[in-house]
């Protein structure tokens, strides 16, 4: 699901906050970054939760579960999409210079991904 982080703005600028908003406690956090015309993810994890944000550029997030597939674009640092463990994903056309914030409830186990769609 694809929630709108608070954000405040003034003459200054924009500070986005990320916090006691995500249903899970954060315990990874990485960026995906130099990505522009690759593909990345093509997985589902058995336990881990992500939330997912461009906090530069933009990018699209596939997702693939019981209910169909789904599209959302990444396009501003105050949208996080949430990944739930089923949520078979893969990211692409990503913009020059994007950066895509990955915060997960797990620590990183081989084990919890699984590459094989649903």
């Amino acid at each position: 699901k694809l929630i709108l982080l608070p954000t405040f703005s003034d003459n200054r600028g924009s500070l986005t906050v990320i916090e006691k908003i995500l249903p899970f406690d954060m315990k990874r956090v990485y960026f995906i970054y130099n990505s522009e015309g690759n593909k990345r993810g093509f997985h589902k994890h058995k336990v881990t939760k992500q939330a997912l944000v461009a906090s530069i550029g933009s990018c699209k997030v596939n997702v693939k579960n019981s209910q169909g597939i789904k599209q959302y674009n990444l396009d501003s640092p105050n949208k996080c999409l949430i990944l739930e463990p089923e949520d078979y994903h893969w990211m692409d056309n990503f913009k020059k210079n994007t950066v895509l914030l990955v915060i997960a409830s797990e620590y990183f186990d081989k084990n919890d991904y699984l590459e094989n769609g649903i």
